[in-house]
């Protein structure tokens, strides 16, 4: 039989205050691999929560730096399992004594003490009808180098964006605990990418809410990893991910390293090796690599003129971006300019093919991320 949740910080300094009802209950599920540094901090925000029960559940994939004791020190419940964020939320959820999950990432900070009740009374509220719903927060990054403000506001105002492609794991994301296992959950079959695919069940099955205040996050990897870099190979993966290059994913060592290891990136390897993958596969498996980019180019075009929209200062609610959605989104979603759009592709990628070759050779000779 599992134990009892251990009882939060919160609750033995507040044991005076009657306990909110059964179905103000939440479980939050955070997975950690060697996050000591940030972990207390989330923590003790979770634990100074008001108007709801929490269960906090730490699941950790093999720490080194001691997470598992901090956790414990901050009453919450620690679970051990195999690396893998999909897997160890996966195991947090089934341990989970609740029926709403909200699953963080350990870096997460939270805005005020009511922040997770009010999240919770709004989903219950549009759940009353229908579980298949799900929210997440508009992110704020917390930087400690100057600079790029453009780049962070472009990247916080697309939280808030509910598009496909815009939400991530690092935004949160609480969903009911039936509705999660209608989904079957994280899938497991990639080291990433876990939160990528429940968010497109959810585009498909679903709805998403944005949850009222904003959740803050460590600029941390993009700060270490270089911001262009760091995004260029992002949508990298997003490419290998749609176009099916699933080895690359698997394969290919620091695409995604952990946050503590993080360091300066050369993109040469990874597209050099991007397109040795692809060069690999039959001929069938090519066109569908095309056709699946196009398709991703037509659906991001948005992107860009929000980012225009950015630029003047006028956010989410831009000339560019309402002109996009009125008259060019439906042409693109047209199949001749997916077409189109993919061969624009194949034909950049001939003659960068050299390029690629000659700069993962000399970084590899450096002792780059992929020698």
């Amino acid at each position: 039989m599992p134990r009892p949740p251990s009882p939060t910080l919160a609750s033995r300094a507040g044991s005076r205050r009657s306990e909110p009802p059964a179905d103000r209950r939440l479980a939050v599920i955070v997975p950690v691999l060697n996050e000591a540094r940030v972990l207390p901090v989330l923590l003790d925000a979770l634990n100074a929560q008001q108007g709801l029960r929490l269960h906090s559940i730490v699941v950790d994939g093999g720490s080194e730096d001691g997470s598992p004791r901090i956790a414990k020190v901050h009453g919450a419940e620690v679970l051990r399992t195999l690396p893998g964020r999909g897997r160890q939320m996966n195991h947090g959820a089934d341990a989970a004594r609740a029926d709403w999950l909200l699953f963080l990432h350990a870096d997460s900070q939270l805005d005020h003490r009511r922040q997770l009740a009010e999240a919770l009374d709004l989903m219950q509220t549009a759940a009353a009808g229908d579980l298949a719903v799900a929210g997440h927060w508009q992110l704020r990054f917390q930087r400690s180098q100057p600079g790029r403000d453009w780049f962070f506001r472009y990247l916080e105002g697309k939280t808030a964006s509910q598009r496909p492609y815009s939400i991530h794991g690092d935004q949160g994301l609480l969903i009911h605990r039936d509705y999660f296992r209608a989904l079957g959950g994280f899938d497991t079959g990639l080291p990433i990418f876990e939160d990528d695919r429940l968010a497109a069940d959810i585009f498909a099955t679903g709805r998403w809410l944005l949850l009222p205040g904003r959740l803050s996050t460590s600029a941390r990897r993009f700060e270490s990893e270089g911001p262009a870099a760091r995004y260029a190979l992002m949508a990298l993966m997003v490419v290998a991910e749609a176009g099916g290059l699933h080895a690359y994913l698997r394969e290919v060592p620091g695409l995604y390293r952990e946050q503590a290891r993080t360091e300066r990136l050369r993109l040469w390897p990874f597209l050099a090796a991007l397109r040795d993958h692809l060069a690999r596969q039959p001929a069938a498996e090519q066109t569908f690599f095309w056709e699946a980019v196009g398709a991703l180019l037509c659906d991001n075009a948005w992107q860009l003129a929000y980012g225009l929209d950015q630029l003047g200062g006028a956010g989410l609610e831009g000339p560019l971006l309402r002109a996009h959605d009125r008259w060019l989104a439906p042409r693109l979603a047209e199949p001749a300019a997916r077409r189109l759009a993919s061969r624009l592709a194949r034909g950049l990628l001939k003659p960068l093919g050299q390029t690629w070759r000659s700069a993962a050779r000399a970084d590899a000779a450096d002792g780059g991320p992929l020698a």
